[in-house]
């Protein structure tokens, strides 16, 4: 309605003695944001893209990193599609230099390997720490999330336009407004594969998405998870312009279940693999599964990740067909490091969050890995994805 002398026109206007209104205003003050600080109104997500529009080439590697891994979830293309890189970005110089690196690689192994960036901007914490790139991009708590959406669109577009598709985590139920055009496939983790507010937000994301099985190493949630996104769904979320609006979604066709262990045990081998279909064609899902080499499947030890992807090698040798997708923690570096008090005191190239396998390591055992199944995925059959 119109707004006329400080009122809303056709609205009822308080008192003339306006000891009523400000008793009011004080009592809505005493019960509404009390551990509230401040609020900051955000740049919306269609003015951030006006800023940094996706480029072409950009665009063009998007489409086609999708487009590639719904295939290989469909079957028709027999390759492994591994999301590799670091487990969080700090540092977009040394992102760029893996960057380059990867895509060096990719060229070496796309025959069998489709490789994907690793592009983890936010990261969930079990108590506290620091929340990833977007949320606190100078690592000093100032939490100047504008600058962090400002500069991981940038990283992304930089990224795709040198023809290298991206993965992220999506974790905050509003951020993807401002990155999902630049990736090409997105993960849901441990301790959100049970929210609804994620699966509702995955329903709607147009690239596909894995579902990391629960931190207890159970399957149960990451199924139901898959059973809830491939639905429509109606919530609440943001439009372009940054308006609270009701989102429907039609459903999203490309879901998968992530296996990364849990509870202090592995599950990436063959009776787990095979356990993990028998669940997932009870629910009459996709026999779609992804490996992560990283967390319980390595005991939390990076150095442990190629003797993992040495076992999954072994399986699809021996016919397995139900893996079609590998997660890697890597980075220039072996290793992790806290953040120092002094920012000039981070070593270059290392992980400030979990620990990853160097990129020596990484590029090894991934040429090893595609030598190895090469003759397997050649030869791999049309699997039937829906049973």
């Amino acid at each position: 309605m119109r707004e006329k002398g400080g009122l809303i026109a056709g609205a009822i206007p308080p008192p003339h003695h306006c000891g009523g209104f400000s008793q009011n205003m004080m009592n809505q003050r005493a019960v509404e944001d009390l551990n509230i600080l401040s609020t900051e109104v955000l740049v919306s997500p269609h003015d951030l893209k006006t800023a940094q529009p996706i480029g072409a080439e950009a665009e063009q590697t998007v489409i086609q990193g999708r487009q590639a891994i719904r295939s290989i979830l469909d079957g028709s293309d027999p390759r492994l599609f591994i999301v590799v890189g670091p487990c969080s970005i700090h540092d977009t110089t040394a992102a760029m230099e893996y960057a380059h690196r990867l895509r060096e690689l990719s060229a070496e192994v796309e025959d069998t390997l489709l490789l994907v960036m690793r592009v983890y901007f936010e990261k969930p914490r079990t108590t506290v720490g620091w929340k990833g790139l977007i949320n606190d991009p100078y690592m000093d708590d100032t939490f100047q999330i504008a600058d962090g959406l400002s500069i991981g669109r940038k990283l992304l577009n930089d990224l795709n336009s040198m023809g290298l598709p991206c993965a992220t985590e999506a974790l905050d139920p509003i951020s993807p407004q401002y990155m999902q055009d630049l990736i090409a496939w997105s993960a849901i983790g441990a301790r959100t594969t049970e929210s609804q507010t994620h699966r509702e937000m995955s329903s709607g994301l147009s690239c596909p998405v894995g579902f990391k099985n629960g931190t207890d190493g159970g399957l149960k949630v990451a199924i139901n998870a898959l059973l809830s996104v491939s639905h429509p769904h109606s919530f609440l979320g943001i439009n372009q312009e940054g308006q609270v609006a009701v989102v429907k979604t039609r459903g999203n066709a490309y879901s998968h279940i992530v296996l990364r262990g849990g509870d202090g045990k592995p599950n990436y081998d063959s009776v787990s693999v095979a356990l993990a279909e028998r669940e997932l064609g009870k629910a009459k899902l996709p026999l779609n599964i992804m490996i992560d080499t990283s967390h319980a499947n390595s005991n939390k030890d990076p150095g442990l990740q190629p003797l993992v992807l040495e076992n999954i090698g072994n399986q699809i040798i021996e016919g397995n067909q139900s893996v079609v997708g590998i997660m890697m923690e890597s980075n220039l570096f072996f290793g992790r490091q806290d953040i120092p008090a002094n920012r000039n005191e981070l070593r270059y190239g290392v992980s400030v969050t979990d620990g990853c396998l160097d990129w020596d390591s990484t590029a090894q055992s991934l040429r090893r890995l595609r030598n190895k199944i090469k003759p397997s995925l050649l030869h791999r059959r049309s699997f039937p994805r829906n049973t």
